[in-house]
């Protein structure tokens, strides 16, 4: 995942600001060197960072120091060590934080989930640039734009109510699409193209972007002469090539070639956390096909006629995909790989609540995985056979089970995970990329993803985050 795996990371591209040359931020302080797990493992990264800020008066985000003290004023992004020049800026910058959260809603049951949502959709906003690009973490190796990460981004800001940041989202991505329809690991924030680190293509985004279309379509008014409409069919060239890049990569026997997936690591094979996305990708795709076809009547016949041939040919293939997921990852409990020993992956919550409906199955599998997952802390780690620190809780793969549990109804479940999340945040109330062993939030924060995640999980629990379907023909 970020800044790890084989590869090392190029220079910062992220267009921002350190905290320690911004007057709204108090003392800043060096970040110490790693702490080493056990002698002989992998390291346990310091946290970097307390978090981000808008500086008031120029509007670029702030890193916060692990060494700052203040708050964030209500509603806003604005810390509350503000003096000098900075401080005459205050007012409106606090004011267009609460105006833009405002024009969407602020997920969650209680004040508590409230708040913490509230601080997610800010960073979020920060994390959203002027061209799309969605900076991951303000850290080095992090300062880049994932398409993974973009997708679900796309899919909690269009839930919220910000279709129009979500909108801008997949421009960015639809731009920087290549021509086989799919996408590299990662991208320069200011639109110059892919990172040229020898990352291999992470071959899921062909199937979360389809999903971050789908999920931002929902909320759009479609039908004749409407803006959605008009919206969607302009980023249909690129649905298209990405669902037609899934369908290319399927094997003879159902699932798709060996491809890097979301752990970002060696060895490249065939996983869940490929075939799971893919899967939702393709039925997202027609799906979305057959919303066009119904919704177009305005639009010539042979348009109309190419997007049932889509929504039948997308539909076919995720039922081959979704036949060679059960018939070779179910023979074994849905673990990383179809062999039975290669253990338990959070990806196995890909193939529930909001991208598929899963049977009694995946059910058992997904609860097997959150006890096999569970670290002593409270958190889960990505996999049985991660091979990260020891100890250490990943964010992101404990707010999948969230989500998979919100969306299932299994709202205890849900809760519990939230709860610890909520309760490892920075001291700003950011949420990091890990927790240690100890319960000390580390590595950079926010981390958009899981920002994302804990969005969608509570528009999960109160049952405002549908489920791609099962498309029709299938």
């Amino acid at each position: 995942m970020k800044g790890r795996g084989w590869w090392r990371a190029a220079g910062p591209r992220a267009r921002y600001v350190s905290a320690g040359v911004v007057a709204v931020v108090l003392a800043g302080g060096a970040v110490t060197g790693a702490l080493v797990a056990d002698g002989t493992g992998p390291a346990v990264p310091p946290l970097y960072m307390a978090g981000i800020a808008v500086q008031p008066c120029t509007g670029q985000v702030a890193v916060v120091p692990t060494s700052a003290t203040g708050h964030f004023l209500p509603g806003s992004s604005v810390l509350s060590a503000g003096a000098g020049a900075a401080s005459t800026c205050t007012a409106g910058a606090v004011t267009s934080s609460q105006n833009w959260l405002d024009q969407g809603t602020v997920p969650g049951d209680s004040a508590a989930e409230r708040e913490s949502a509230a601080r997610a959709l800010l960073d979020l906003r920060l994390s959203v640039q002027a061209d799309g690009a969605v900076v991951a973490g303000y850290h080095t190796g992090w300062d880049y734009t994932w398409p993974r990460d973009s997708s679900w981004v796309a899919a909690a800001l269009a839930g919220t109510g910000h279709s129009a940041a979500a909108l801008r989202i997949l421009e960015f991505l639809q731009r920087m699409q290549s021509a086989d329809g799919t996408w590299a690991a990662r991208y320069h924030t200011d639109g110059s193209g892919p990172v040229q680190d020898g990352r291999p293509a992470e071959l899921d985004a062909v199937g979360w972007v389809p999903w971050a279309v789908w999920s931002w379509a929902q909320g759009q008014p479609l039908g004749p002469d409407s803006a959605g409409q008009a919206e969607l069919e302009r980023l249909w060239p690129m649905v298209t090539k990405a669902a037609d890049a899934a369908i290319a990569s399927l094997a003879s026997d159902g699932l798709p070639e060996a491809a890097m997936d979301y752990w970002e690591d060696k060895p490249i094979q065939v996983t869940l956390g490929t075939a799971a996305p893919l899967l939702a990708g393709l039925r997202a795709a027609a799906d979305l096909a057959g919303q066009l076809a119904s919704n177009g009547t305005g639009t010539a016949a042979a348009q109309r006629a190419s997007w049932v041939s889509e929504q039948v040919r997308w539909a076919q293939a995720a039922d081959r995909l979704s036949a060679a997921i059960s018939a070779t990852f179910g023979k074994t409990g849905y673990q990383r790989t179809a062999s039975a020993r290669s253990g338990a992956d959070a990806a196995v919550t890909f193939l529930g609540p909001p991208f598929a409906t899963p049977d009694s199955a995946v059910l058992a599998a997904a609860s097997a995985a959150r006890v096999a997952l569970a670290e002593p802390n409270g958190g889960l780690r990505p996999g049985a056979a991660w091979h990260g620190a020891a100890g250490v809780a990943w964010t992101p793969e404990t707010a999948m089970f969230a989500l998979f549990d919100a969306g299932t109804g299994q709202d205890a479940a849900a809760r519990q995970l939230l709860g610890w999340l909520t309760a490892h945040r920075t001291s700003l109330g950011e949420f990091p990329e890990q927790v240690a062993p100890d319960g000390k939030p580390v590595s950079v924060a926010p981390l958009a993803w899981t920002d994302a995640i804990v969005l969608l999980t509570f528009l999960a629990q109160s049952g405002q985050l549908p489920s791609v379907p099962v498309p029709a023909g299938s």
